[in-house]
This record gives structure tokens, C-alpha cells and sequence, in this order.
């Protein structure tokens, strides 16, 4: 009997209700099984993500896809193909993706036991920690890569972690010693805890706050602090960067209104961090570059120009996520950054979005060209590079 051929889907072409296997170990990605039966949107998001062009269809038909488009045969040009050093940057970003997912799943279980198991909790985000530290010392060079939890809004689990990741970059970059880049990312894993007090519908409102509202979330630091002092096993540096992380260097943030002189270099940081990547989940924001741009024309005097600079040099001029054009006239998201600011990793696909692909800018005569805008994608190009997917950050071992 003759064997039946495999027949490959373009990850743009995934849909709820169609069962697919993945072309990858199962060590290389965050699922259960290879074989997936897709039934939620976070799932398409998380496979999208990997780092894969396709997927092998098992059953049922994407009703988007014609018979000419459904499905690319199998053909020699495969990973059999890539080379080395292609294939070893593929699972580095697929061990990021899973690190993030896994950081994740990980504080939300510290957060659920604050209260009923203190110990367990202070236990769980120790060993986190700890990872997060291997994970940042552990290869030769650590580059920043953009990750996905496949979440359609920030939690405050999520935010957290691609906060800590950030503000490690930037202490390590700025040699802070270990223990205190140990309590910087206690506290900014830490610091939205107290938006567990928040209720839902006001923390995921899409339109403008009332007065009450805005106050209720300004009340997050206060309430956050409260509850890891009750724990009493935190100390008074990560305590003072959860009740912190909205103030100031001019003193014009909350809740007390400090200057730079009171805060410590660790809380500065995480406000930072923290302020940036909260830019980066506003509507009519879409690109980190254009965050980072807003940064230095609005806040300038509000945090220190030092560590603005430390935040830039860990982004690059092309932070993670940042939609381009390249030198060839194709299209591209930047996925990892690289020491050459104009040559980082990128997902890149022609003006109508077909032939997505991962290239290594550095090992290509091409280039970044200019940055794009969102309206000058088209629909084919939004459905390969995946603008609206969210944007966070983890580390990336090179």
C-alpha cells in the first residue's frame, strides 16, 4: 500500500476545529503531545510562535484555504536544509518560548498561595528566580528575543515576567551584582500582585476609566506591599519595589510622590521596565520602536537618562517585535536582537505575505531599510507576521 503523502499547512492558514501534528521534538515546545486538535485561539498563537512555517494536517479543512493554497506538499527544501547555526537559533527561540510560558505558569501559582501558604509561595518564586539568573548567565551571549503567552491582554503574570526578563538585561548590562539583580526580579515578578484586588472588568477595560476606576488601580501598589508584608517573607528592597514601581525620578508618580534620590537604583529600573512595557499593550501604540520613541519625547525628565540609555542598548534601535522593511523590499517582524542593530533575527515574508521564513540578517548582504507602520501591511502580510499577537520579551541564548 502505497504510504499516504504528508500534506504541510502554513502556520497562517491554522483554524479551531482542524487537528494538526507538530514538525518539532516534543521537547521543543510547550504542548503536551505533538498532535494537537486545535480548539482555542491561544492555541493557533502558541504555534504560530515556534518558530515553524507548517504544520502537518491530520484531519479536517481550513475553509479559508483553496485547494491550490491549503496545503504545501512535502518537498526537499526542509530543515533537512537549514543550517547549523539556523537550526540551534530555531531551538533557542523555541526554549525562550517555553521559558516564558513556563515563568508564567509558574508565578501564577506563587500568586494563588500569597495568602494560604506564604512559605510555598516565597519557595516558588525563589526557585524562579534562581532559573531566571542560570538563564541569564548560562551561554556565552543572552540576547532579548519576543515571546507570546498567547493571552489577547497583559496579565499581570505575564507583564511580570517580561518586566523581570527586561530589567535583568539591563542590570546585568549596567553590572549590578548578583543579589541585587536577584531582588530586582523577586520585585518585578512581584510587583503587579496587588491588581489581584482589581476587579477584571475594571483591569481589562478597552475604553477610558472613570475617576473611581483610576483610583481603584492606582490603589495596586499599596495593595500588592500590604500583602507580601503579611507574608513576612519578603524583604524591605523587594517590598519597596512592588509599593514603588509607579514613581518618578521628578516625583510626579505614585503613591508617595518620591524623588530620585529615595529610590533605589533597583526600583528606577523596574519603573522603567515597567512603564515601557505597559506602552507597548495601548491600542494605538502596536510598535515597540515606537514605544521606545514616545519614552524619550514624554519621559524624559521622569527617569534617569542613564538607565534609558541601559534600555535602548538591550532593545537596539529595532526592539523585538518591530515591523520592517529590508534592503530586498521584503517585509519583516524583528524576533531577536543583535549586537549589528541593523542585521537582527527577523520573520520576514514578500508584500502579500507569502514565502514567510526566519532569516539571520547578520549572515545576509540584506538589511533593515526604514520601519513600517501597521497600515502599510497588507492583509496577507498582517496574517504572516502577526502584528496585534502581543509583544513580550524573554531571554535568548546565542
Amino acid at each position: 500500500m502505497a504510504k499516504t503523502e504528508e500534506i504541510h499547512l502554513p502556520v497562517s492558514q491554522l483554524q479551531k476545529g482542524i487537528t494538526v501534528k507538530l514538525p518539532l521534538s516534543w521537547m521543543d515546545h510547550p504542548f503536551l503531545f505533538n498532535k494537537i486538535e486545535i480548539s482555542s485561539d491561544a492555541q493557533i498563537k502558541m504555534i504560530q510562535q515556534l518558530g515553524v512555517s507548517y504544520v502537518i494536517l491530520l484531519s479536517g479543512t481550513p475553509k479559508t484555504a483553496s485547494p491550490q493554497t491549503q496545503a504545501v506538499r512535502k518537498s526537499k527544501n526542509t530543515n533537512a536544509e537549514m543550517s547549523e547555526q539556523e537550526k540551534l537559533a530555531r531551538k533557542h527561540i523555541r526554549q525562550s518560548q517555553n521559558q516564558f510560558i513556563g515563568t508564567i505558569n509558574g508565578i501564577r501559582g506563587a500568586f494563588g498561595k500569597i495568602a494560604s501558604d506564604p512559605e510555598g509561595a516565597s519557595r516558588e518564586t525563589s526557585v524562579l528566580v534562581e532559573t531566571m539568573l542560570e538563564q541569564l548567565y548560562g551561554a556565552e551571549q543572552v540576547k532579548l528575543a519576543l515571546v507570546t503567552s498567547g493571552e489577547p491582554q497583559a496579565t499581570p503574570t505575564m507583564h511580570g515576567v517580561s518586566v523581570a526578563a527586561l530589567s535583568m538585561m539591563i542590570a546585568k548590562g549596567l553590572q549590578l551584582p548578583k543579589p541585587q539583580i536577584r531582588t530586582l526580579a523577586t520585585g518585578a515578578l512581584l510587583h503587579d500582585i496587588g491588581k489581584l484586588r482589581v476587579p477584571e472588568v475594571i483591569r481589562n477595560k478597552r475604553g477610558a476609566l472613570t475617576e473611581p476606576e483610576k483610583n481603584f488601580i492606582a490603589m495596586h501598589p499599596q495593595y500588592g506591599c500590604e500583602l507580601l508584608r503579611r507574608s513576612g517573607m519578603f524583604n524591605a528592597d523587594v517590598l519597596d519595589i512592588v509599593l514603588h514601581h509607579h514613581e518618578f525620578i521628578d516625583g510626579s508618580g505614585f503613591p508617595d510622590g518620591l524623588t530620585a534620590e529615595q529610590l533605589s537604583i533597583t526600583t528606577q529600573i523596574v519603573s522603567l521596565v515597567n512603564d515601557y512595557d505597559s506602552l507597548l499593550w495601548r491600542e494605538e501604540m502596536v510598535s515597540p520602536q515606537l514605544a521606545l520613541g514616545y519614552l524619550f519625547k514624554t519621559r524624559a525628565a521622569q527617569h534617569s537618562e542613564t538607565l534609558i540609555q541601559a534600555l535602548v542598548k538591550v532593545l537596539g534601535i529595532y526592539p523585538p517585535g518591530t515591523l520592517v522593511k529590508l534592503t530586498d523590499d521584503s517585509l519583516a517582524k524583528v524576533v531577536v536582537t543583535s549586537d549589528d542593530v541593523k542585521h537582527p533575527q527577523v520573520w520576514s515574508c514578500q508584500r502579500d505575505g507569502s514565502k514567510g521564513r526566519y532569516r539571520f540578517l547578520q549572515q545576509e548582504e540584506n538589511s533593515v531599510d526604514s520601519v513600517l507602520k501597521l497600515d502599510e501591511l497588507s492583509e496577507g502580510a498582517r496574517k504572516t507576521l502577526r502584528p496585534g499577537a502581543g509583544i513580550s520579551f524573554y531571554f535568548c541564548q546565542q
